[in-house]
């Protein structure tokens, strides 16, 4: 007896041994993802750009198909501020060298209330990824029990005709096994049917484990695509702080800017109440009439109704980046409320090729993120079509008294594989695999869509902000005319020689000008905020995001 268990123990134990080694060297099923390159061969080598496109046409050198460059006839309107190849500064809002947009950005990546509800989205999708991993663990459990049992067996005996007193009469089995014993016998089994009639207390004690064994790779596939889910959670994490930083920015900026035109504005006022000062003097001496007095009162009430549509601006812009910065409105009234000028724009701007983008851009990362995912889905997918084999095992003590979970001589187990082969699902394991195929296929279609979305941000972007500073170019130039017209025209009516009208015709030119370049100066530096935002820079340098407190902390 002991030699046959020996040889029983030795076959489990190879059995265990073989299925083991079968698990670890199992392959997955389904699809194995490969991370996509962008468009590939559809992708343009270069932005397009007219400088680079005009300076090709002044060294004979047509444009290659394909590389992006669009030639445009007008020079005048190609941009002093060049861009070149190189990737962008990860920090991009210190081209602006602006110390006080740093402390702001930097205060808001570590407080705004998006970017911590993107992190916790994180922890969130880390959770799971350690859930599908314990799927492939082996399960273990402790379990206890009692139980107070009636076995039921006179009913049992009853259902079967069986008599007890007939145990001893002649004709029976029991008499011709043992005659003259039929009483005795009659008598035990009487006694014995009323002790299984009593009541009995069952203890048990023990453990229960389980293993799947990822033979087909059904665990390691919803593994992997919960970690590509993950990762999908960081590449939105890393998206809200760079929407997060690009508002801060156009935010500060657009402050900026309507606290400069306030001052314009102020400025203006004082150069009209003098004006006033000057037709009033006239008016008393006979070089002006009235009319002249009025029309430059009614010029500099004009412009001094502008002033509350300037305050109104600075309070909204402040307020936005309170509300960017986690903190009540007024919170930054104090620290911002002395005007600074307009942060200009570097003289060169690094943007990087395309080729690179899909590495820069979190929702291209995110896309391909959500592809693995529905790849590794599909791998999920099919694995059900395939056996599962489990290894189940259970020792443990029992006993009708407590006193006998302490006793080996109480010890029971039981232990083997099982195996379960789907036959017959009414289609579900069918149908369910179409849906991941499908689901891969849009996830696809949303990774090349994503991608040409990108490629159209950043071509949008360096268009606008090229065509504006040429407009800023302009406007400056006509500033400086306009004062220069103006200076002439005042001074002319000073010495008699114009009349009021040119005065007044002047100064508006001059007020509507100093305007419209102000607000240029501020569109572009906001337009290259939206230039670096397309190009996806500034999360590569942040803190991780459990760095980063959660709102709860």
């Amino acid at each position: 007896m002991t030699i046959d268990m020996e040889k029983r123990q030795r076959a489990c134990s190879r059995l265990f041994a073989l299925l083991l080694c079968t698990a670890v060297s199992a392959c997955a099923v389904g699809p194995d993802f490969k991370a996509p390159n962008g468009l590939g061969q559809d992708e343009p080598a270069h932005w397009r750009d007219p400088q680079r496109a005009n300076d090709a046409a002044a060294n004979g050198d047509a444009p290659k198909p394909g590389a992006g460059a669009a030639k445009v006839p007008d020079a005048s309107t190609v941009s002093s501020h060049p861009t070149e190849d190189s990737d962008p500064d990860p920090r991009w809002w210190r081209t602006f060298n602006d110390p006080t947009l740093d402390r702001l950005i930097a205060r808001a990546a570590q407080s705004n209330l998006d970017l911590r509800e993107a992190v916790l989205r994180i922890e969130e999708a880390r959770a799971q990824v350690q859930g599908a991993a314990a799927q492939g663990l082996p399960n273990v459990r402790a379990t206890g029990s009692y139980t107070r049992e009636q076995l039921g067996i006179k009913g049992i005996l009853d259902d079967e005709n069986v008599d007890l007193d007939q145990l001893g009469a002649p004709g029976s089995p029991v008499n011709q096994i043992a005659p003259g014993q039929g009483a005795a016998v009659q008598n035990g089994a009487r006694n014995l049917v009323n002790q299984l009639e009593q009541p009995i207390n069952l203890w048990q004690a023990g453990f229960d484990a389980s293993w799947e064994l990822d033979l087909f790779g059904r665990v390691r596939r919803s593994v992997e695509a919960a970690n590509a889910q993950t990762q999908a959670a960081v590449e939105s994490r890393n998206d809200a702080l760079l929407s997060l930083e690009g508002e801060v920015a156009q935010n500060y900026m657009q402050l900026r800017g309507a606290q400069a035109q306030f001052n314009i504005a102020k400025r203006l006022v004082d150069e009209q109440n003098g004006v006033l000062t000057l037709t009033q003097s006239q008016a008393k001496v006979g070089l002006a009439s009235q009319q002249d007095v009025q029309s430059a009162a009614a010029q500099l009430e004009s412009t001094r109704a502008q002033l509350p549509q300037f305050e109104q601006q600075i309070v909204q812009a402040l307020n936005g980046l309170s509300y960017l910065l986690a903190e009540p409105p007024g919170a930054l009234d104090d620290e911002l409320s002395t005007p600074g000028a307009v942060p200009p724009v570097p003289p060169v701007v690094a943007t990087g090729l395309p080729s690179t983008l899909a590495r820069r851009r979190p929702d291209i990362r995110r896309a391909e993120a959500d592809l693995h995912a529905a790849t590794a889905n599909v791998g999920v997918a099919v694995a059900q079509f395939y056996p599962d084999i489990s290894l189940t095992g259970q020792i443990g003590l029992r006993g009708t008294h407590a006193s006998d979970l302490a006793r080996w001589s109480h010890l029971f187990y039981s232990f083997g594989p099982s195996v379960s082969l789907p036959i017959f699902e009414g289609g579900a394991l069918v149908s369910n695999l179409k849906v991941s195929k499908a689901q891969q296929a849009e996830a696809a279609l949303e990774y090349r869509k994503t991608v040409l979305l990108a490629l159209r941000d950043v071509d949008n972007a360096l268009a606008v902000y090229r065509t504006d500073q040429a407009r800023r170019t302009s406007l400056e130039r006509s500033a400086a005319a306009q004062q220069d017209a103006f200076d002439l025209a005042r001074e002319s009516y000073r010495k008699g020689l114009t009349n009021f009208i040119d005065v007044l015709d002047a100064e508006r030119q001059l007020s509507q000008v100093r305007q419209q370049y102000a607000q240029s100066t501020t569109q572009v530096s906001t337009d290259l905020v939206a230039l670096y935002k397309a190009l996806g820079g500034g999360w590569e340098a942040t803190p991780d995001p459990k760095q980063i407190a959660s709102p709860t902390s």
